[in-house]
């Protein structure tokens, strides 16, 4: 069953030389500049011609929604695990470490300890209570902008909200949030397919920075809980209740995760949405006239600019994708931004529109590891988009915005606005 009827012949334009070619060309380790601005031609071709497409190193490149559908519900077949994988990228370093004792990048028993713990402080109700600290504090943000007069959309708006949101949830004090953006950008940049050396030095010094700040703070909190039901670290520190608790390297790795997820993915969320709007002037008016679209702008965002655009498993056994043989040990790297658009899954599919319904796209993942932090990230995102828009309902962009440069996380660095 899929979500909608099969796509309108114009959505599914007849195949070309040139795009045969650019599947057949394609390699993650070599991604140019133009792919790394707008991927999605290059996806559709390999969609097209290659879903399962072999790299030279042997890993598998997909890009199908049904195949990443079945390997995140597959969790026996398609491991987590990334000791294997990691181990020659990042050779003996605080990455490697960091990266293989998180949360998203293990099977259980650790997955299961780790996610049980965070998702206990992030029940409906716990973010429910959030809501309106939520409001004032975009409220204080947009405040500012208009004050000023504009702005900048990501380091004025986006990312200082989900900054603030983690460092409440981890008892972050105010004055002591200088640093994690920045730490967060560099973990994650060292994910990149490709690793450059200098991504590499600043990814290992951010894991080194980090994970000292929180050895100071985990003391601290040792010595004066907060409250188990709101403060995820005290939750993290006290373990469950019959009596399993983390080690430290675990406990302090998955604040790191805890705050590198909920940064990256909210602030693209929110950065992306404000630009499709822009892109979408049809569709802003739209939101505008219906603001009760707002749930369902945001779950078109979340499918139309996948906030993480890769993921990764390795098939613990042999398996068959389509009429490809997968033997066990290869290593498969999952394209959410393609199977997001795929028109076997959805109708139109590069149209983006904000009152699609269904809309079953893969940017939180699925199966086990589906997101545990979503249902916060899609609330950060409905309050921000729809109070920004209330605010500046006619806001422009003077100033190309400027992309992350990244395969993995799609974003912007930058996008310069303007009231009206």
């Amino acid at each position: 069953m899929t979500d909608s009827p099969a796509p309108a012949p114009d959505a599914l334009p007849e195949a070309s030389g040139e795009e045969a070619a650019l599947a057949a060309g394609f390699d993650l380790s070599r991604l140019d500049a133009a792919f790394l601005d707008d991927p999605f031609p290059t996806y559709r071709a390999l969609r097209r011609h290659a879903p399962v497409k072999r790299m030279r190193d042997g890993s598998l490149f997909l890009t199908r929604w049904a195949d990443l559908d079945r390997i995140y519900r597959d969790t026996k077949t398609f491991t987590s695990d990334k000791r294997d994988e990691f181990r020659p990228k990042y050779g003996d370093t605080p990455l490697y470490e960091h990266h293989t004792t998180s949360l998203v990048f293990n099977d259980p028993p650790l997955h299961t300890r780790v996610r049980r713990l965070i998702a206990g402080a992030l029940m409906p109700r716990a973010i429910a209570a959030m809501e309106p600290g939520l409001h004032a504090l975009v409220a204080r943000l947009l405040d500012r902008l208009e004050e000023r007069g504009g702005g900048d959309l990501i380091e004025d708006f986006a990312a200082a909200i989900p900054i603030e949101v983690i460092g409440n949830l981890l008892g972050v004090p105010a004055d002591e949030r200088g640093p994690l953006r920045d730490w967060s950008l560099a973990i994650l940049g060292a994910l990149e397919p490709v690793v450059t050396p200098g991504a590499a030095a600043r990814g290992n010094a951010a894991v080194t920075e980090f994970l000292a700040y929180l050895r100071t703070l985990v003391a601290r909190r040792r010595a004066a809980p907060g409250d188990a039901a709101t403060d995820v670290l005290t939750r993290l520190i006290a373990g469950e209740a019959d009596g399993e608790r983390l080690t430290e390297a675990e406990l302090l790795h998955n604040c790191v995760f805890l705050l590198n997820a909920g940064h990256e993915t909210t602030t693209n969320l929110i950065g992306n949405g404000l630009e499709l709007l822009h892109r979408f002037p049809a569709e802003r008016a739209r939101l505008l006239a219906e603001p009760a679209l707002i749930g369902t702008a945001i779950e078109e965002t979340l499918r139309y600019e996948s906030s993480n655009q890769l993921g990764n498993r390795r098939a613990a056994a042999e398996v068959a994708l389509g009429e490809a043989v997968v033997p066990a040990g290869t290593l498969l790297t999952l394209c959410i931004g393609a199977a997001n658009r795929d028109p076997d899954r959805f109708e139109n599919p590069e149209r983006f529109d904000i009152a699609r319904q269904p809309n079953r796209h893969l940017a939180f993942a699925g199966g086990p590891h589906m997101c545990a932090g979503m249902n916060l990230a899609r609330l950060e995102g409905r309050i921000a988009i729809a109070a920004f828009l209330q605010r500046f309902p006619t806001y422009t962009l003077p100033a190309a915005p400027v992309r992350g440069g990244r395969a993995r996380f799609r974003g912007f660095l930058s996008v310069p606005f303007r009231p009206a």
